[in-house]
């Protein structure tokens, strides 16, 4: 079976470092988070002990260290433990991801790495940002510094959470907020869900907002997924006739496994690389200004999304013969970075889960200018109008910060589009 997908990830100028060592620590916030992070887990750790034909014991056996060193500990029974920390409001979800994750018998989360009270946000932003955020930061701070200690080599924190939410995109800002005035020297890269285009609740284009300007601000890479496209997925390659939350949770969790799970470096096919996400963080315009404009594609029917940059991941049966020339095409790219500058690609042998062969695109580009530019114009109209604006105001998130939400997020669609 072969297996291809892609999505979208949004840089920082200003990152400070690559994931140059192991070990990241997983903060799974509101029942999005959760539901997902589980799922993520459960595909990593399953992934590593598939059996492989095509490696030798020594590869599957460094393959599997690589994967339980980035993401697990070991307790003294030798029953893997994520490296995580779970945030919610409310016990339920919480509650049954703990248990999900010990009936596997092949992992489980460790027994203090829960945070959890017994009201929820309801879908307000302003709640989970101003009021959880602050009453709660001492306890689940606390615990994400206990797991980090665990790390014998600590690299970076690997945030999921939803976009539109309360719990989950609220709080989920405030604790990536603090996890960079704590943490400025290592990676924060979040993991959010764009929310379906035909609304989930009434209020998700102003959350949606909130939390985008806030995670741009203090996170250093936003991977993003997109409800439509998941559902999709299900619908149309995998022939799912009653969709669930948990199938589209597992695609979810397919994808990012694909690409989080180790690869060759390129100095060696027996030594896994120990940086999980190959792109170049600290990729600004030439402070000179912009090169002309003008490069064509050799095909000029082709049309596509200007990209920053694009990592290729293959792995299983033939990827050494796999060609991947066209994604070296300077027109793919921004003018003022050349394609060996903006393009790498990782391949291994071994396959991922139960496809022979799989291929996975992260990219940088203009694919989100569309919806982001959407949904900042629905926010917009609504706030022109003064629409349920008192139901973040009375938490303390005034008029001023949607105004500066707004200007943030347009200066990034402008930025975009001028690639």
């Amino acid at each position: 079976m072969e297996h291809a997908h892609s999505f979208s990830v949004v840089f920082r100028g200003n990152t400070p470092s690559l994931w140059l060592s192991m070990s990241i620590v997983t903060v799974q916030l509101g029942q999005c988070g959760n539901q997902i992070g589980f799922e993520v887990f459960d595909a990593l750790l399953s992934d590593s002990h598939s059996s492989q034909g095509l490696c030798s014991k020594r590869e599957n056996e460094a393959y599997q260290a690589s994967c339980k060193e980035r993401f697990f500990s070991e307790e003294e029974n030798g029953v893997p433990i994520a490296r995580a920390v779970l945030v919610d409001m409310e016990p339920k979800v919480i509650n049954q991801t703990l248990s999900k994750a010990a009936q596997s018998g092949q992992w489980k989360y460790g027994q203090h790495a829960c945070f959890c009270q017994k009201q929820g946000s309801g879908n307000n932003w302003a709640y989970g940002y101003s009021v959880h955020g602050p009453r709660h930061e001492e306890s689940i701070m606390s615990l994400i510094r206990k797991e980090v200690e665990k790390c014998d080599s600590f690299s970076g924190f690997f945030i999921i959470m939803s976009m539109a939410g309360g719990t989950g995109s609220g709080l989920g800002a405030f604790v990536t907020q603090n996890l960079q005035d704590q943490y400025p020297n290592s990676l924060k890269m979040n993991h959010i869900i764009w929310p379906y285009g035909t609304g989930e609740v009434i209020v998700q284009n102003y959350n949606s907002i909130l939390t985008l300007s806030h995670l741009y601000r203090s996170s250093d890479a936003l991977l993003v997924h997109e409800n439509d496209a998941v559902h999709k997925i299900c619908a149309k390659l995998m022939n799912i006739k009653q969709i669930s939350f948990s199938d589209i949770n597992q695609v979810l969790a397919h994808q990012l496994g694909s690409v989080f799970q180790p690869t060759y470096s390129a100095e060696s096919s027996f030594h896994y690389r120990r940086n999980p996400l190959g792109i170049d963080w600290h990729v600004r315009p030439p402070l000179s200004g912009l090169p002309p404009l003008g490069k064509m594609s050799l095909n000029k029917d082709l049309h596509f999304n200007t990209s920053v940059a694009n990592l290729v991941i293959l792995r299983g049966k033939d990827v050494q013969s796999a060609d991947v020339e066209g994604f070296k095409d300077p027109a793919l790219y921004t003018s003022w970075l050349k394609p060996v500058n903006a393009f790498n690609v990782w391949k291994t042998q071994r396959a991922f889960s139960k496809y022979e062969k799989s291929a996975v695109l992260v990219s940088n580009s203009q694919f989100l200018v569309k919806p982001l530019d959407t949904i900042v114009g629905k926010a917009w109209n609504m706030f022109a109008s003064k629409a349920y604006i008192h139901q973040y105001t009375k938490f303390g998130i005034e008029e001023e910060d949607f105004l500066d939400s707004f200007t943030s997020l347009e200066q990034v669609v402008a930025s975009y589009c001028n690639l």
